[in-house]
């Protein structure tokens, strides 16, 4: 019987069981009298936490007697891949301090990824100690998750140290250098070096070692035929069929903008997944075929995939991009029906797409629906209600954001600022700029800059405009000069026009546009002797005016 439950069991675990149904297995093991056996408490343990049941997962945990170090390290684990950080190090902790259960290679490597998550650079190398200290700083769990680790928070030499330090490391360590080095993106050549290196060593790659490669790749068209090499490789080792393989090979496509070669190696999949399908439809977005992606979107429905809440979100930034409210409202219908309504990222995106596309009112109401809210969703709202002239709403929106205890960030900024730029409220573009830093703690950067500049020059407020970039924190760029200069050349200020086209000159002394928005204002002001004069240097300088053209 034990046997057979057992079996049971797993294949439950494999299969992803029902909250109803995990339940109903604990209630079987409390009439068999097995709650004390610590195998099926780590078996139920783990089914709790695939259905996100913390509580009754840590009940059973306290609830069993003798707790092997599986079900410590699957209480622990449940914990940090919730997100749960501080109950995964406290009951790690308690573990090494008060447990006759020390802390084997899978319990460091499951709390080093947790602090890689945290992206607590203190806590990993205080859990590095730890790894020592137990005598596993050679182990390949411990050191592999080690190296993941460092690499993700950018310490990518520290992570070829501990590399070093294994005298045969075995193919998931080599995978998860070669991957490390690909995260730090300017490294990548590292990374072909390395695989390099393991292939003259004898060490076959896997799939893994081919998704941490190819990942790791740059955006340039230039490497296309680096790529193409790695390419043959996977369809060498046999890997064309493998799922993240073939997924990563999209990818890399569509980052060299080579779609055709993504859209060919997709097509030649017999039963593409979710994965395989959001590589070819974000390649096609992130390369702003819009309409493209949209498409294959629609296919991948049709095809009877289910699409997860980060594509979702995507394809409303497609349809956001394109103003076309249409699809959107398509996606929006599946989303209601697939039941994503709550999540945050999808409704953020069903906010955005509906205030782009011009119906504020119908973004509202996806925000006023919201069971759960965050500060890009507020953003988003606030935004959305600024860039349609609903200004008063949009700082309702704000003081809701500040009562509920949401800490404004920079963007929330931005889309405030933004606001009162387009309407015109020069005091309180100019009370959201105090507070900003004052009341908040958040200091201004340059696009915030950016809108206070167009607000006040807009208002004729040339002289504190210009005083502002004087103020500036960072060196002014060629975004806030050329605000104020456009100001200039609303207002047709001759004094001001040619102080900042001189300081947008020394910035960029080969952009024309500068030098032809001052002669637009020398001609608004009839002192066509200074017109020629910028004109003739113009020439002299050898430099030529791009012609206009309409879309149209």
């Amino acid at each position: 019987m034990g046997f057979q439950l057992s079996s049971l069991l797993h294949q439950l675990t494999q299969s992803r069981q029902t909250l109803s149904a995990s339940k109903q297995l604990h209630a079987l093991i409390i009439t068999l009298n097995l709650t004390s056996d610590s195998f099926f408490a780590t078996k139920i343990t783990r089914l709790y936490s695939i259905n996100r049941d913390l509580h009754s997962a840590r009940k059973l945990f306290d609830e069993t007697p003798d707790r092997s170090v599986y079900l410590w390290n699957s209480m622990i684990r449940a914990y940090a891949q919730q997100h749960k950080f501080k109950d995964a190090f406290s009951l790690f902790t308690h573990m090494r301090s008060s447990s006759d259960t020390p802390p084997d290679n899978y319990t460091y490597a499951c709390i080093i990824r947790a602090c890689t998550d945290k992206t607590d650079l203190f806590g990993l190398r205080t859990v590095h100690g730890g790894v020592i200290v137990s005598g596993l700083e050679f182990d390949s769990v411990s050191s592999s998750a080690l190296v993941s680790g460092y690499s993700k928070l950018g310490l990518v030499d520290e992570a070829h140290a501990v590399f070093d330090g294994i005298c045969d490391p075995d193919l998931v360590l080599w995978n998860s250098m070669i991957a490390g080095y690909g995260y730090g993106r300017e490294s990548w050549s590292k990374s072909l070096q390395l695989f390099s290196e393991m292939r003259k060593m004898g060490k076959d790659p896997d799939g893994y070692t081919f998704v941490g490669l190819i990942s790791g790749g740059v955006n340039d068209p230039r490497l296309l035929g680096v790529y193409r090499g790695i390419h043959c490789l996977c369809l060498k080792y046999g890997l064309e069929s493998n799922s993240h393989v073939a997924s990563s090979v999209v990818s890399m496509y569509s980052r060299c903008n080579c779609l055709d070669s993504a859209y060919k190696s997709f097509s030649s999949l017999q039963n593409p997944d979710i994965v395989q399908w959001s590589s070819l439809i974000t390649g096609f977005s992130q390369t702003g075929n819009s309409e493209e992606a949209l498409f294959l979107f629609r296919e991948m429905i049709l095809e009877g995939e289910r699409a997860d809440p980060t594509l979702i979100a995507s394809v409303l930034g497609d349809s956001s991009k394109l103003a076309m409210v249409e699809p959107g409202r398509q996606i929006h219908g599946f989303v209601f029906r697939q039941g994503f309504e709550s999540d945050v990222k999808v409704a953020s995106s069903l906010i955005d797409m509906y205030t782009k596309c011009g119906f504020p009112v119908f973004g509202v109401r996806v925000f006023e629906i919201m069971h759960e809210r965050n500060v890009v969703t507020y953003n988003s709202i606030i935004s959305g209600l600024g860039s349609n002239g609903l200004i008063s709403e949009a700082f309702a929106v704000f003081q809701e954001m500040v009562e509920k205890g949401f800490k404004p960030d920079l963007s929330t900024f931005s889309a405030l600022l933004s606001s009162c730029s387009h309407g015109g409220l020069v005091s309180d573009g100019k009370e959201i700029f105090r507070r900003m830093e004052e009341d908040f703690g958040v200091t201004p950067r340059i696009e915030h800059y950016v809108y206070m500049v167009k607000l006040l020059g807009m208002a004729g407020e040339l002289q504190e405009a210009y005083d502002l970039i004087n103020k500036m924190k960072v060196p002014p760029d060629s975004g806030v000069l050329g605000a104020l200069l456009s100001c200039c050349v609303v207002h047709g200020n001759a004094e001001f026009g040619k102080i900042v086209a001189e300081m947008l000159s020394e910035i960029d002394p080969n952009r024309i546009a500068y030098r032809v928005m001052l002669s637009n204002i020398y001609a608004a002001n009839e002192k066509w002797d200074e017109v020629k004069k910028l004109r003739d240097n113009i020439s002299v300088s050898g430099l030529r005016k791009s012609p206009g053209f309409s879309y149209i």
